[in-house]
């Protein structure tokens, strides 16, 4: 009977004193006694929870403002009347949650015109959302409230001389004839105001219009024209021809009067009209008239 059995199994060790204990080496510290949550729960980091440097109001606070719903008032004055901390206090721990990246607060206009406060909560500092910046940024003004995107000026075209309406309105008729043309070259009215002086100057250097419309329309490139007015200030400028040569003016010819008999005197003279001769109507010479003796 005293035999042993060494096939024994060993008896197993107390749980009490063994290593494994969850209370072992911790007698005096917290012991957590934790149920899963299924619902009505928040995840809340322990770099919040657990911050070395916030106060525990501050901390609080964070955790609360955490748990709330989006919405939810968290102004001072509705904190203070949720929790028995006094405003001054409650201020100091948003503050203290701006400073450590937890609250951003921006003041912002509504349309009415009154400025709120708008509060974001950061459940991890230095991480924005994109329904978070949406969240901050202003509302979009209207669209009819924007102002139409500037229209890109004109180059610049050479200017004639001497302007009448009869060449400014042949230079407007050498530009709305270019779309037969070239469909492309379809202009408004802005364009052509604009183009006008321009065809003018050539057609005042001595140019037909058909010379000008060639010198426009001629070698366009394939693709389309995204800028047609742009590209016909362009050639008009570019392209300018210099001015005719000068021509000195001829002195006027020589008027040769044909003979003539006097009326009264029957003496030949030259003069324009029949009629008497000069000494008959004046007795003076006369340059208009001169009488021939016989």
């Amino acid at each position: 009977m005293d035999t042993e059995n060494p096939s024994a199994p060993p008896s197993a060790e107390s749980r009490t004193t063994g290593k494994n204990h969850p209370h072992r080496g911790h007698p005096s510290g917290v012991v957590h006694d934790n149920a899963r949550h299924t619902e009505d729960f928040t995840v809340i980091g322990n770099h919040l929870a657990q911050h070395h440097e916030l106060s525990l109001l501050a901390i609080g606070l964070g955790c609360y403002i955490q748990s709330v719903r989006p919405g939810t008032a968290v102004d001072i004055k509705t904190l203070a009347g949720r929790f028995p901390e006094g405003p001054i206090r409650i201020a100091a721990a948003l503050r203290e949650l701006e400073t450590h990246g937890y609250l951003r607060r921006t003041r912002e206009h509504t349309h009415t015109g009154r400025i709120v406060t708008r509060t974001v909560s950061c459940n991890k500092p230095g991480h924005r959302t994109a329904s978070a910046d949406t969240a901050s940024r202003p509302a979009p003004r209207p669209a009819q409230d924007k102002p139409p995107p500037r229209r890109k000026l004109l180059p610049a075209v050479p200017q004639p001389a001497y302007t009448s309406p009869a060449l400014l309105q042949a230079a407007v008729d050498v530009l709305a004839g270019l779309r037969r043309h070239d469909p492309r070259l379809l202009l408004s009215a802005t364009d052509a105001e604009h183009l006008a002086p321009g065809v003018a100057a050539w057609l005042e250097r001595d140019l037909t219009p058909t010379v000008v419309r060639h010198a426009l329309t001629a070698d366009l490139p394939n693709e389309p024209l995204r800028r047609p007015a742009a590209l016909l200030a362009h050639r008009l400028t570019a392209q300018l021809p210099p001015p005719p040569p000068y021509r000195a003016p001829q002195p006027p010819p020589t008027v040769h009067h044909p003979m003539r008999n006097c009326d009264s005197c029957d003496h030949a003279f030259r003069g324009p009209d029949p009629g008497l001769c000069n000494a008959c109507r004046t007795g003076h010479d006369s340059p208009l008239s001169t009488q021939v003796p016989r």
